[in-house]
């Protein structure tokens, strides 16, 4: 029998055995925002599915486990064999096989699926972010590789296949693969152009052996990788793949694995190329412009990743403080913290607005919207990423010394925030790219005004807020080291601009308050008075 002190009260029950997809009222509106009526039912059934999954209690405990057991590095067999494998806890390979059996590779062959695939990204990545490293790549390598048909006639369909097979064997005899990225290199960083890794030609056509090294790179264990080197022509992108046609490995030399802040249940590592054999993807010299297509829709991902990281975080602070209480009631209740977890609920639900809007307009695909994507892809990729670590902490303050402690979840949450901001470009990577487009490519500024000029007249700061910005970009003369500045601001009046269009009264106006019309402190929870942030709060807390 227990000792009465050790009696438990007061405690907030586990957030578990629930529906993540139809607890995000921000999510299920967007889904619907943009769905053709038609394919409505069947995209919500197919959601809801993996939403109960992402909060089953079974899923929790792999994500767990998957990031508690972390990858770990075999080099040799114990013969002395180089072998270069990765060995993942049985539950790794569970998520990512849920993962891909949910369509999170196959955007590209169904109706409305960037769309569909972005929900589903967003519902996974909340019960175990780091599988989510491999499912972008795998995803963002089909259009890279529709550089070259003949490739793509190969590899399209394994990449968008819903089986996963682990282990590694011939492409060919796989019913599905996954593919990984190497860019980043010791000496260049974001700097791509300063990759030293060689190309040379061999007699067949389109064949060359690599000798370099790639300082990132990510899932090491795929079947597949997309990565720069230097051919005669200049910067080229080539497919190398683990193993070749006729089942040798190819060389492949895991030199070690990342000890990562976070994202510790994905696999990084370092490669060493040498005699390696590739497989030219586009033309010679213009490697940077073929790899592009897998860049953008990574960063789309890093979006997402950051919006579904943060909507958790919300999740489970709002679910905590319904449970429970202090100072003579509940914590939901209590004024000051109701202002911190709307203003939270707030830069959360922001977030999935956009996200899904981009996604939205990767379905659409006319000459407008690929404009739009043009900018505000890394313009969305800048911000909400940014915003994902002090969402996440602010979040886990909420619960406290409870939130402090491993086992409450939060504190694997926090780790992961940062991860996003840096994969695919940090931010003045993402604000130099805005500027390059804004220099650039008249079409792209034009559809993005477009887009948030949508609005005007709803929302007098919201107004205002459009025509700073329009001062802004009207002088371009120094604007490199205002650049963050000027990405912010439109990254703001993007999501303000969608909010105002789309979302509730309340929570249009509360964005357009404090992030437009600057009625706002420096931290969380400064909210101006005469909003409904009960509402926002009560919009927020998933129901169990």
């Amino acid at each position: 029998m227990a000792a009465r002190t050790h009696t438990v009260t007061n405690q907030a029950p586990p957030l578990v055995e629930y529906d993540v997809f139809t607890a995000d009222r921000a999510l299920v509106e967007g889904v619907a925002r943009h769905a053709d009526p038609l394919l409505l039912g069947e995209i919500r059934e197919e959601l809801s599915g993996l939403g109960r999954s992402a909060g089953s209690a079974q899923v929790q405990e792999w994500a767990e486990l998957a990031d508690t057991h972390t990858p770990r590095l075999r080099t040799h067999d114990r013969f002395g064999n180089r072998v270069d494998e990765v060995e993942f806890h049985p539950s790794w390979h569970r998520l990512l096989g849920k993962g891909v059996a949910a369509g999170l590779t196959d955007a590209w062959t169904r109706p409305a699926g960037h769309l569909r695939r972005a929900a589903g990204f967003l519902i996974w990545s909340q019960a175990e972010a780091g599988n989510g490293c491999p499912l972008s790549m795998t995803h963002a390598a089909v259009p890279a590789l529709r550089a070259d048909p003949a490739l793509a006639a190969v590899w399209e369909p394994l990449l968008t296949s819903r089986i996963y097979e682990q282990g590694l064997r011939p492409a060919g005899e796989k019913a599905g693969v996954l593919f990984g990225m190497g860019m980043t290199e010791k000496q260049g960083g974001s700097d791509v152009r300063a990759n030293t890794t060689e190309a040379t030609a061999l007699a067949a056509e389109g064949e060359y052996t690599l000798t370099g090294h790639k300082w990132f790179c990510s899932a090491p264990m795929s079947d597949g990788f997309l990565v720069l080197a230097r051919a005669a022509g200049g910067l080229t992108c080539f497919l190398v793949p683990r193993v070749l046609p006729d089942g040798s490995r190819n060389a492949f030399a895991l030199q070690r694995l990342k000890d990562k802040l976070g994202n510790r249940s994905n696999a990084s590592g370092e490669v060493e190329f040498d005699g390696t054999w590739a497989r030219r993807v586009g033309e010679e010299g213009r490697g940077v412009r073929t790899i592009i297509e897998m860049v953008a829709a990574t960063r789309l991902d890093c979006v997402l990743g950051s919006a579904a990281l943060m909507r958790q975080a919300v999740a489970r602070a709002t679910h905590h403080c319904a449970h429970r209480e202090a100072f003579g009631g509940r914590l939901i209740d209590k004024p000051l913290m109701r202002n911190v977890l709307a203003d939270l609920a707030l830069e959360s639900e922001a977030a999935t607005v956009l996200a899904l809007r981009l996604a939205a307009a990767w379905d659409e695909g006319g000459p407008r919207e690929r404009a739009l994507l043009r900018l505000a892809v890394p313009a969305a990729k800048f911000w909400v990423t940014k915003r994902c670590t002090p969402v996440t902490a602010e979040a886990l303050e909420c619960l406290g010394g409870n939130g402090y402690v491993e086992e409450s979840g939060m504190p694997r949450l926090l780790r992961e925030s940062p991860v996003n901001s840096i994969w695919e470009g940090s931010g003045n990577v993402q604000s130099l790219d805005v500027l390059r487009a804004l220099q650039r490519e008249p079409e792209a500024v034009a559809a993005f005004l477009e887009e948030v000029g949508a609005a005007r007249g709803a929302d007098h700061r919201l107004d205002t807020a459009i025509k700073e910005l329009l001062t802004e970009l009207a002088d371009l003369e120094g604007i490199e080291a205002r650049a963050r500045r000027v990405v912010e601001r439109m990254a703001l009046v993007l999501q303000g601009s969608l909010l105002v269009r789309h979302a509730p009264a309340e929570v249009a106006d509360a964005f357009c308050a404090s992030r437009l019309g600057r009625d706002w402190g420096s931290a969380f929870g400064t909210l101006p008075r005469g909003l409904h942030l009960a509402a926002l709060v009560e919009r927020a807390r998933p129901e169990v």
